[in-house]
C-alpha cells in the first residue's frame, strides 16, 4: 500500500518547510509519494472552470491505476483523527494504494472528481491549497501515530 498526495502547485515558504516536515514524519508510517503538477496560469479570458479542468487533467494523468482516489474538498466527509486513522489502516490491510488529491485555487476538475471514490474534508472551511496540504500531511502523521499507539495524539 502506498499513500499518494497529489496536489496542484509547489508550496511556497514558510508553508513548504512545514509541509516537508510533516510529510517526512508521515513517511515513517505510510509509504508516501508526493506528486505535484503545475498550476494553470491565470490568463485574461481564462475561466475558473477552464483552470479546474486543465489542472484536473494533469492530476488525473498522475494518479496510479487502481488507487482509491480521495478528493479533498470542503464539502466532503468529515472524520475525526481516530476515524481517519482507522479508515486508512483498513485500506492498508486491504492492500490498496490511496491517492489524496488537492486541487488548486479553483478546486478540483471533473477528471479527478469522476475518479474519486471518496470525498474528504480536511477542514470545515475553504483553505488555500497549500494549507490544505499541510493539514493533510499532519493528519497522515497523526494517523500513523494513532495506529501504533504512540503518544503524539493526545
Amino acid at each position: 500500500m502506498r499513500v499518494i498526495v497529489a496536489a496542484v502547485g509547489k508550496p511556497r515558504e514558510p508553508l513548504a518547510a512545514a509541509i516537508r516536515e510533516y510529510e517526512t514524519r508521515a513517511a515513517r508510517y505510510w509509504p508516501l509519494e508526493v506528486v505535484e503538477v503545475r498550476e494553470e496560469p491565470g490568463r485574461s479570458g481564462t475561466t475558473a472552470e477552464q483552470v479546474r479542468e486543465r489542472e484536473g487533467e494533469r492530476l488525473a494523468e498522475r494518479l496510479p491505476g487502481g488507487a482509491h482516489v480521495v478528493a479533498c474538498e470542503v464539502d466532503g466527509r468529515r472524520l475525526s483523527s481516530e476515524e481517519f486513522s482507522s479508515w486508512l489502516q483498513g485500506e492498508r490491510e486491504r492492500g490498496r494504494d490511496v491517492a489524496f488529491v488537492i486541487g488548486g485555487a479553483y478546486g478540483l476538475g471533473p477528471a479527478v472528481r469522476e475518479r474519486a471514490r471518496t470525498r474528504l474534508s480536511v477542514a470545515p472551511w475553504t483553505l488555500p491549497h497549500e494549507l490544505a496540504r499541510l493539514v493533510l500531511a499532519e493528519q497522515l502523521y497523526r494517523a500513523g501515530s494513532i495506529v501504533r499507539g504512540e503518544p503524539y495524539h493526545k
